[in-house]
């Protein structure tokens, strides 16, 4: 099984963020990198989660897709 411990804390927020329907565009605005960059580290979720596409994420488990969990 996957653990969020295979993300990165910034491939954690984009993750959630692209989960949540917002655009590359929309993500790099909020957390301040470009929509290039975006794309990079989606791509590196993508193969750590063994998925090939943003509406997978949907059908990841919220712990593995990045979603934070409460403490």
């Amino acid at each position: 099984m996957l653990r969020v411990s295979q993300l990165t804390a910034q491939e954690t927020q984009i993750a959630e963020l692209a989960r949540e329907d917002h655009s590359d565009p929309e993500i790099g605005a909020q957390l301040f990198i470009s929509p290039r960059t975006i794309e990079y580290h989606l791509d590196k979720v993508f193969t750590k989660l063994a998925i090939s596409s943003r509406n997978e994420l949907q059908r990841v488990p919220p712990s593995e897709a990045g979603e934070t969990q409460p403490v």
